[in-house]
């Protein structure tokens, strides 16, 4: 056999042989698939009788000596060949184009864009083009980063300058030395909006990014107050040219955070004022441990019932009447701490984990890792609440210990019938619906209750899923619903369980796949290597 002829009888004789030793080895291993052993039998039954069947055409010809109608024959199968090879890689070249697809295989989906980014992207209504100056070491993978958001837009286009070859530019942007030095993403709109931004980091490069896109394509211009004059946790910075407060009690970062939201974020004095400013779209109350003014109950009461939003954390045994607030909308907040020592942080009782969260709530919807709450205390709804719904449990092991000065005392802590058996609620959000003397609702407004206020902290935002509910929870009082999602995945080791499933997939692989593409490569290598020899 020459030419075709005989690359499709090697082709047939690997087919048929790997058919072969895969029928035996299914007797021995009966995960083989059927299928396989067929498809293999089949195509080296076909490829065996077409060579057969071109040589014996082969054969025909020679016997008649036709030398010239032999060679243009053979030629014609050569070209015949070219052209299909041709157009099948086009064909997948075409394809590749049209269908492309990327596959992160990290367990925390690090080299993935957040949800929120993703959405954002898909919402652009105007081209992007993000210009990247970086230094030499930082190219690489500042470059990576930007060409991710390229890859998920056709509306984002990136550059990547060196600002010594381009010194025009950086002048123009009004780029210095130093800001070069740290790296710089310069981000413009089609309609000629435009920022940049400095100091690179990897770690925080899609929020930065991603927040800054935002600021520019829907600045949103809402006021978010956070209520002081009774304890409440702190977020202004303490010194000259500190913007929010650096303590691990206060809310210094979560402040940050909502900033980088592109809110306006600003501390409020009730005690002087007559009502909550117009221009606030969420109150946030978050730790206080002192009474509030009776005019200053009734400025926040009425501003949820003008439709404001309001954010209440309430830490156990703290010395607030905001209770009574709480409580005219159908929610107490029990004397207790919750307790739970299977699911807790190293080992602390009192500082629970949990993501039993409510999936239909915009809130918690897209969560799937749990949030953590040092020193939290249990929320009841009244039978009568309604509008509210329970958004965060604790789990099943867990109790609210209601003994809190006992257990002080004695040092140990235990459940007994005076507690709440766990799943307790610790969180609850929604509308009120308390209702007037003409039973209509009196409030058009949204709560967040917690029984906790040391989640959002410096101390512990950063902690599993903390930010996202503290900036996911204002987002919704605020009514910017397509903000409310999940923030950049956090690169952690990877592990690999594999399924018994999964298992068999890779040994059929290693065992039949692989080997049997090894033997056509090596026929395909001798055949190309025959042809070369027979041509010389």
């Amino acid at each position: 056999m020459t030419g075709v002829a005989a690359l499709l009888a090697g082709l047939g004789v690997v087919a048929i042989g790997f058919g072969l030793l895969s029928a035996l080895l299914a007797f021995l291993q009966p995960f083989t698939d059927p299928l396989w052993i067929a498809a293999n039998l089949v195509l080296g039954v076909v490829f065996l009788g077409a060579a057969v069947f071109m040589s014996l055409d082969s054969l025909r010809e020679r016997m008649q000596s036709g030398g010239g109608r032999r060679a243009g024959k053979y030629g014609t199968s050569a070209v015949l060949g070219t052209v299909l090879g041709v157009v099948i890689l086009g064909l997948l070249g075409f394809l590749s184009s049209r269908y492309h697809h990327r596959f992160d295989v990290s367990e925390a989906g690090v080299h993935t864009l957040s949800q929120q980014t993703t959405e954002l992207l898909a919402s652009l209504e105007e081209d992007v083009t993000m210009t990247g100056f970086f230094s030499e070491m930082q190219s690489p993978e500042a470059a990576a980063l930007l060409d991710r958001y390229a890859f998920a837009s056709g509306r984002v286009s990136i550059r990547h300058v060196d600002p010594n070859e381009d010194p025009i530019l950086v002048e123009e942007l009004g780029l210095d030395a130093e800001m070069l030095s740290r790296g710089v993403i310069h981000i413009a709109l089609a309609s000629g909006e435009q920022t940049s931004l400095s100091e690179f980091s990897a770690a925080n490069f899609e929020p930065d990014v991603t927040n800054a896109l935002v600021k520019l394509v829907k600045s949103t211009g809402k006021k978010v107050y956070f209520l002081v004059g009774h304890n409440e946790r702190p977020i202004a910075g303490d010194e000259e040219g500190e913007a929010f407060a650096r303590a691990a009690e206060s809310y210094g970062r979560a402040a940050a955070a909502l900033a980088n939201e592109t809110y306006a974020v600003e501390s409020l004095l009730l005690t002087s004022l007559e009502a909550v400013p117009d221009d606030a779209s969420t109150v946030v109350i978050a730790g206080p441990t002192r009474p509030y003014l009776p005019h200053e109950l009734a400025a926040l009461e009425a501003y949820v019932a003008r439709g404001g939003g309001l954010f209440v954390a309430i830490d156990p045994r703290a010395q607030t009447n905001l209770y009574t607030l709480a409580e005219a909308w159908g929610v107490r907040f029990g004397d207790d701490a919750i307790i739970d020592r299977q699911a807790a942080l190293f080992g602390q009782a009192t500082t629970p984990i949990t993501d039993d969260y409510d999936p239909a709530h915009p809130i918690t919807e897209l969560f799937a890792e749990p949030s953590l709450f040092p020193m939290a205390r249990s929320l009841e709804l009244d039978e009568g609440a309604s509008g509210l719904d329970v958004l965060i449990r604790t789990g099943e092991a867990s109790w609210a210990e209601r003994s809190l000065d006992a257990s002080r005392e004695s040092g140990t802590v235990e459940y007994d019938e005076l507690d709440v058996l766990g799943p307790v609620p610790i969180a609850v959000a929604g509308t009120p619906g308390g209702v007037g003397p003409d039973s209509d609702p009196v409030s058009t407004g949204r709560v967040v209750v917690l029984g906790d206020s040391d989640f959002a902290s410096n101390e512990y935002l950063d902690t599993l899923r903390n930010k996202d509910l503290f900036v996911n929870a204002v987002n919704w009082l605020a009514g910017d619903f397509v903000s409310i999602t999940v923030r950049p995945n956090v690169s952690r080791a990877s592990s690999f369980q594999m399924s018994q499933g999964e298992f068999r997939r890779i040994q059929f692989l290693s065992l039949f796949i692989l080997p049997e593409a090894i033997a056509v490569v090596g026929v395909l290598t001798w055949w190309f290597r025959r042809k070369a020899g027979g041509a010389a």
